[in-house]
């Protein structure tokens, strides 16, 4: 196994992460998940260009849009969340829409406002893409981040109310239990 593939517990802890420094706690905390973040957008890249043929900015749209049920999302609002400017934005919804992976729709009642949604297909993409998309997460942290820092994300994450984490299942789809 080379380098680049050896696990967490086996690299130093990460410098700064006992404290005595001179950072407070909460940058350093702040600093650790930029750090895990960058992991794992970096092992993401790859995977989404090879599943989803799409850019990492187009792949957080469909990110977005996948978290809503019940249609869409203004494109205002996708702009908003994703700290894009809209004319960036309207690219890459027409590139998405190009690719049949969203459609655009009027907002009824707003001549101005443009709804974004995901297609069937990109649901399709999406969900037979979403093992190998949590295997490269769980990777990268595994691989970038200690034992320590992944006990204080982990911290950040909501539980339910069965103190499982959402979105972590064992196969059959039985909630894992949360970890110490």
């Amino acid at each position: 196994m080379d380098a680049s593939r050896d696990h967490a517990a086996d690299l130093p802890e990460c410098p700064g992460a006992q404290g005595g420094g001179l950072l407070p706690e909460e940058l350093r905390a702040w600093m650790t998940v930029l750090a895990a973040t960058g992991a794992a957008e970096r092992r993401l890249h790859s995977v989404v260009k090879e599943r989803l043929d799409v850019s990492h900015d187009e792949f957080l749209v469909l990110c977005l849009l996948a978290e809503e049920p019940e249609g869409g999302l203004r494109m205002s609002r996708v702009a908003e969340l994703l700290g894009r400017p809209k004319t960036r934005l309207t690219y890459q919804i027409a590139c998405l829409q190009h690719s049949g992976l969203v459609a655009r729709r009027s907002v009824r009642g707003d001549r101005r406002g443009v709804e974004v949604s995901l297609t069937d297909r990109a649901r399709r993409l999406l969900t037979e893409a979403s093992d190998a998309l949590a295997e490269a997460v769980t990777d990268a942290l595994a691989r970038f981040v200690g034992p320590a820092q992944r006990a204080a994300l982990r911290a950040l994450l909501p539980e339910t109310a069965d103190g499982s984490r959402p979105g972590r299942a064992a196969p059959g789809g039985a909630p894992l239990p949360a970890e110490p």
